[in-house]
């Protein structure tokens, strides 16, 4: 919820108030996206999978959808900003930054189990 409400506070400034980063404005302004993004994917699946110390393909499909689903209301809601316009690309950023997060994860989850012997 508390990153939710980051991504909603940063949505809400208004294009005038926006810093310019120079030369590096586009990669940090959507390296911004695909972070916060990705974290908000890792958090839907630690809440879908509780204490389970298994990661299942339809957990990582539903905390995705649910990112890709935030960050499509996020861009409508940046619609009623000043200055600030919702892009398509940025729900393609943020699906990207969201799915390479939650690869990772599962790669990660897969490498701290337990190795499964023959017995």
């Amino acid at each position: 919820m508390l990153i939710m409400a980051a991504i909603f506070g940063f949505s809400s400034i208004p294009s005038t108030e926006m810093p310019n980063f120079g030369l590096m404005d586009f990669i940090v302004k959507k390296g911004g996206h695909a972070l916060g993004y990705g974290l908000l994917a890792l958090s839907f699946l630690r809440g879908l999978k509780g204490d389970s110390k298994d990661v299942y393909s339809r957990w990582l499909y539903a905390a995705w959808v649910m990112a890709i689903l935030y960050s499509a209301t996020d861009e409508f809601h940046q619609s009623f900003v000043p200055g600030r316009l919702p892009a398509a690309t940025d729900v393609l950023i943020d699906s990207l930054g969201a799915a390479v997060a939650l690869f990772l994860a599962s790669r990660y989850y897969k490498r701290s189990q337990p190795a499964m012997t023959g017995h």
